[in-house]
Parts: C-alpha cells; structure tokens; sequence
C-alpha cells in the first residue's frame, strides 16, 4: 500500500520548524501501521533534518555554525539575485538534506525519544514551504 499528500509550512524566516505532528498526522490518515514514512521539501534554499527535541540550544547552535560556515553576504558568491543570504541558503540545502525517511510503526513514525523532524528555513524571509509524504507499508 503506497499514501501520498502534500502539505505547506508557513516559515517567518531562518530557523527550525518542528513538523514531527504534521507528519505523523500524514502517516495516521495513510492507515499503514508498518513500513517506511518518505517525507520530502520542494525546495533549494531549506531542508530537513532529524534532531534532538528536547533543548532548542542544539538548533539554535546549529544555526550559529551555519552562520560561520556558510555567511550570507560572502563576497566569494556571485549568485545574490534575491540577496545576500540566497546563496548561502542553497549552500546550507545541499549540506544538509531534502529527504527523510523514518521507519513507521504503530501508525506513527518509529523515532527515538530525544529526536523530531525539522523544516530548517535558510531564508531570512518568510515562506511557503511545499513538503511531500509518502508512506509505504502494509
């Protein structure tokens, strides 16, 4: 059995968003209690990640190496068509990943205690972000 749904998250700009419920709300509405939840972000300047839940100071310490890592306004990029942080964003994208998947158990997806499933926003704006879930089981 194979589900499928699109959804929007709303951001107001760089940072995390958690969407574990959203997702787990996709997974409970596919009917499948066993198999493999795919969820995927149609975009080049955000990402996905899987992180510790429980303390914000790790996303918010994620952000800060980011910033380090990858500044916006780095006289390096030529690509600044919608500013200074839009290459750095899709830099931060294809370090970090556009695709999860979280094995399902239970009608819910299977992960550990301290973990949840994040949009992380590389943009300083606000936007619509387009996810997919797909959920394959039985």
């Amino acid at each position: 059995m194979v589900y499928q749904e699109r959804f929007q998250i709303a951001t107001r700009g760089r940072g995390t968003y958690l969407i574990t419920q959203e997702v787990n709300e996709q997974v409970r509405r596919s009917g499948i209690a066993t198999g493999l939840c795919h969820v995927f972000i149609h975009h080049t300047s955000a990402s996905l990640i899987l992180c510790e839940n429980a303390d914000p100071d790790v996303r918010s310490d994620l952000e800060r190496y980011m910033q380090r890592l990858v500044p916006d306004g780095d006289p390096l990029f030529e690509h600044t068509a919608e500013g200074p942080d839009d290459m750095p964003a899709h830099i931060r994208n294809i370090l970090t990943s556009t695709d999860l998947t979280i094995p399902v158990s239970r009608h819910r997806c299977e992960m550990g205690t301290w973990q949840g499933l994040y949009l992380w926003e590389h943009r300083s704006s606000a936007f619509q972000r387009q996810l997919t879930v797909t959920v394959y089981g039985d």
